[in-house]
């Protein structure tokens, strides 16, 4: 089991791990990791180790199984069971992830519809929803979005169970995507205090700590993607 340091602390941005094994294709399944596998509609981290040998390209993060993690290194690169690494995030890429992680949140809220995709970059990102007719005024929600991000809002964390998660279904917006259940606790993401909450949904992924670390995004465009389906673009500025 890999110790989800990426989880407790979105901003740490190096560790000391042990290799705990190799995967078949020769990535590092590491006992901790700071950087974050790919999953949720977010991209694996990337970054570099050091290690025996010296230093190593991290070219992406992927998950192993139901709970660990595995560093992907470039073709030829190699270490062995037992060795001590230390790992450094490339963190401009995973901040900016963060942003538009957070940012995509907030959508969500503009368009409170069900969502039945998306996808985070480093410059912009997209969600999917069940949307027969593309929205009259694209202005308005990017006016509305941006109101959003600049109160500044806390984003925080707390931890429910599987069957609390099981009893209120109503927090998932996603159609496809199920909660992060069967390890007996889910993680729900607040933006907002709980006396003024704007958003609670379940989530692994990365986020900021504030909306006002998003800064200012635009919408781009809303693409028709099926009778039910239309896609809306965001930027980060």
């Amino acid at each position: 089991m890999t110790e989800s340091l990426f989880r407790s602390d979105a901003y740490a941005r190096s560790c000391t791990a042990r290799v705990m094994r190799m995967a078949e294709d020769g990535a590092l399944v590491v006992d901790r990791s700071v950087f974050y596998p790919a999953g949720g509609g977010q991209p694996g981290d990337s970054g570099w180790i050091d290690g025996p040998g010296g230093r190593r390209t991290v070219v992406d993060t992927r998950k192993e199984g139901a709970q660990e993690v595995a560093l992907v290194l470039e073709p030829g690169d190699a270490l062995a069971e037992g060795d001590v690494i230390e790992m450094h995030l490339d963190w401009d890429r995973r901040y900016r992830h963060m942003r538009v992680h957070t940012a995509l949140h907030l959508l969500s809220v503009v368009i409170p519809l069900p969502v039945t995709g998306g996808a985070i970059g480093a410059e912009k990102g997209r969600l999917d929803f069940d949307m027969p007719e593309a929205p009259e005024d694209k202005e308005a929600l990017e006016a509305a979005l941006n109101a959003l991000i600049s109160r500044d809002l806390a984003i925080t964390e707390r931890w429910i169970t599987d069957d609390e998660m099981a009893a209120n279904m109503d927090l998932v917006k996603t159609m496809s995507v199920k909660p992060p259940m069967g390890q007996g606790r889910v993680r729900l993401v607040r933006i907002g205090t709980p006396d003024s909450q704007v958003d609670l949904q379940p989530c692994g992924g990365t986020h900021v700590r504030s909306t006002a670390e998003i800064g200012r995004v635009t919408l781009g465009k809303i693409e028709k993607k099926g009778k039910q389906n239309r896609r809306v673009n965001l930027l980060l500025a």
